[in-house]
């Protein structure tokens, strides 16, 4: 069905559901109905949970989850220009069933050849916990969250079957134009916080703008798949009604690079500071987490790969502040998710490793 799609939620109907449902195995009837509404608090894409009628009890499920572009266009132009949805329809289509990590099954994965318009549908993942991000988490859930990340991390660690995918190769000149543009984000990000983000953090943001050029041209010594965003927004908890303890969500920034990136960046960014004082057992649970799934590693190994990581979580907070649409909820997530980085950096001399 490629190149049939329905491109907003209102799109969706009960015949592209029942071709949809019936191609995956999971119907046995037909959809004559579906009603949507909006959740999620998504960036730089759009989701919606539908409510599907059959012509008899039981024919399918009865709700689903569905993702596509953002309705705002500065942030569709982000993704876009990045190549986000592209890239996260690929992962479901190529690699979601290949790695360990649960993330909902898609029952449809299709984009746009200009890479503006997608959709995928998913098993809806609820009853569940949507993680907070500005509420922070319990260790109980940060275990798990590291666990899973093993779990994406070991199976492709240095696997040229993943990490050679011809989509993940960057765009010629990509690289130069986000060292470029950075600088121009961290004013954007400087002038909304300089009142609300201590000197010291915010003199980080500014000493990674300074060493753009040196940050986004680095390479991994050891290479995976990286989430890129490993927040606590981006996962579910107790999902399934509490049957299962996790799932992990929006695969826009799947990249290449050093795991570690994702642990520093879940460990400062990702929960703010609330778990600071756990650091030191969860990065241990990592590596245990890892050596379970046949990938040894020690502190040494990897420690200077984990320091550089937490600047990830500082970039991140820094482009997104300047680069998708604004909303109240989006700037007390930026603002947090550069406090968590930047102290962790300042903590680990993060700039230094780099």
């Amino acid at each position: 069905m490629a190149g049939e799609f329905p491109a907003h939620p209102a799109a969706v109907t009960p015949k592209w559901l029942s071709a949809v449902l019936s191609a995956a195995g999971e119907l046995d009837g037909t959809v004559t109905a579906v009603d949507w509404r909006p959740i999620g608090t998504g960036q730089v894409g759009d989701s919606a949970r539908f409510s599907l009628t059959y012509d008899r009890p039981g024919a399918g499920p009865a709700t689903l989850a569905g993702k596509f572009a953002a309705a705002d266009a500065t942030s569709r132009r982000t993704a876009v220009t990045h190549g986000l949805y592209a890239k996260e329809v690929a992962f479901y289509r190529e690699l979601a069933a290949r790695v360990a990590i649960r993330t909902p099954r898609a029952y449809a994965a299709e984009v746009g050849a200009d890479g503006s318009a997608f959709v995928l549908l998913f098993e809806d993942l609820g009853p569940a916990r949507q993680g907070d991000q500005l509420a922070g988490c319990s260790l109980v859930d940060a275990r798990e969250a590291v666990r899973q990340l093993a779990g994406l991390h070991a199976p492709s660690w240095g696997n040229a079957e993943f990490v050679e995918r011809p989509w993940f190769a960057a765009r010629p000149g990509a690289l130069e134009s986000l060292a470029a543009a950075y600088p121009v984000a961290t004013q954007v990000f400087v002038e909304r916080y300089a009142d609300a983000l201590a000197p010291e953090l915010m003199a980080v943001c500014k000493a990674l703008a300074a060493a753009a050029d040196k940050w986004f041209g680095r390479e991994a010594a050891h290479r995976c798949l990286v989430h890129g965003d490993y927040r606590l927004d981006n996962m579910l908890f107790d999902i399934r009604g509490g049957a299962e303890a996790m799932g992990v969500l929006d695969w826009q920034t799947l990249q290449v690079g050093s795991g570690l990136t994702d642990l520093a960046y879940f460990l400062g960014a990702g929960v703010g500071t609330s778990l600071a004082a756990h650091e030191d057992e969860l990065v241990d649970l990592y590596l245990a987490a890892m050596a379970e799934r046949g990938v040894a590693l020690n502190r040494a190994q990897i420690w200077d790969d984990y320091r550089r990581g937490a600047l990830h979580g500082v970039s991140t907070a820094v482009f997104s502040a300047a680069f998708v649409e604004r909303t109240a909820r989006g700037d007390a997530m930026f603002l947090d998710m550069a406090r968590g980085a930047c102290q962790l950096a300042l903590k680990h001399d993060s700039l230094g490793a780099l």
